[in-house]
C-alpha cells in the first residue's frame, strides 16, 4: 500500500502540473491533427481503398505526437530543478519511473482517443465495430513506445539538444513496436479475422516486457547521472 500511495502521489503531481497549463495534451493533440490533415490532403481518396496506408498514418500521428509528450516528462523536472528533490524522496527509482510512465501513458491515451475520432471523420473510417481489438493494439503499442521513450527522456533531459538526442535514441529502438502496431491495425481496419493479429500481438507483448525489464534494471543508474 505504501508503494501505491507513493506512486499515486507522483502521478497526481504530474496531473496537477499538466492540467494547470494543458501544454502537453494540447501540443500532442494539435500535432496529431496536423499530421492527419497533411496526409489527408496528400493522398486524398486513395486512402479510402488502402486501409494499410491509413493504419500507418494513424500510428505516425500517435508516435510523433507521443514523442512530444515524452520529451517533456523529465525535461520539465530538470528545468524547474525539482528532479533532485524527487530523487531525495523516500521512493525507489522504479517508483519514479513507473509514475512517469503512467503519466505519459495516460496523457498519450487522451491524445490517441482524440486522434482516432478525427481519423474516423477525415478518413471516412468507422472504428466502432473494431473498438475492442483496436483498443488492445493501441494499449500494447502505446505501452511499448512510452516505456522506452520514458527511459530515453530521462537520459536526454540533461543534454542541450535533448529533443534531437531523444529522437535519435527513440526511433531505432521503437521500430519493432511501431511495425507490429501498424500491421495489427491494418488487419483490423480491413475487417479480417482477429486471429491473424495474434503473431503481431505476441511481438508487442514481448517487446513491452523487454522494455519494462530493461527500465527496471537501468533506471536507478540513469538517475545517478
Amino acid at each position: 500500500m505504501k508503494f501505491v500511495h507513493k506512486l499515486g502521489a507522483i502521478v497526481w503531481k504530474d496531473f496537477v502540473s499538466e492540467f494547470r497549463t494543458k501544454e502537453m495534451i494540447l501540443s500532442m493533440s494539435l500535432f496529431s491533427f496536423l499530421v492527419l490533415i497533411i496526409f489527408n490532403f496528400a493522398f486524398g481518396s486513395a486512402l479510402n481503398n488502402d486501409r494499410g496506408m491509413s493504419a500507418g498514418i494513424l500510428w505516425v500521428a500517435f508516435v510523433f505526437s507521443g514523442l512530444t509528450g515524452l520529451g517533456r516528462s523529465f525535461s520539465m523536472e530538470r528545468d524547474r530543478g525539482t528532479l533532485q528533490g524527487l530523487i531525495l524522496c523516500p521512493v525507489s527509482p522504479w517508483t519514479i519511473f513507473l509514475a512517469k510512465l503512467i503519466g505519459v501513458f495516460l496523457f498519450t491515451t487522451v491524445m490517441e482517443i482524440i486522434t482516432i475520432f478525427i481519423f474516423s471523420v477525415l478518413y471516412n473510417t468507422t472504428v466502432l465495430p473494431f473498438v475492442v481489438p483496436l483498443g488492445l493494439i493501441v494499449f500494447l503499442g502505446t505501452l511499448g513506445f512510452t516505456a522506452i521513450g520514458t527511459i530515453f527522456s530521462a537520459i536526454s533531459a540533461t543534454a542541450k539538444a535533448r529533443d534531437v538526442l531523444l529522437s535519435i535514441l527513440f526511433f531505432p529502438i521503437s521500430v519493432p513496436v511501431v511495425i507490429a502496431s501498424v500491421k495489427s491495425t491494418a488487419i483490423i481496419l480491413n475487417g479480417k479475422s482477429f486471429q491473424m493479429v495474434f503473431p503481431w500481438l505476441k511481438i508487442l507483448v514481448a517487446f513491452d516486457l523487454i522494455f519494462l525489464l530493461v527500465s527496471y534494471l537501468t533506471f536507478a543508474y540513469i538517475l545517478e547521472e
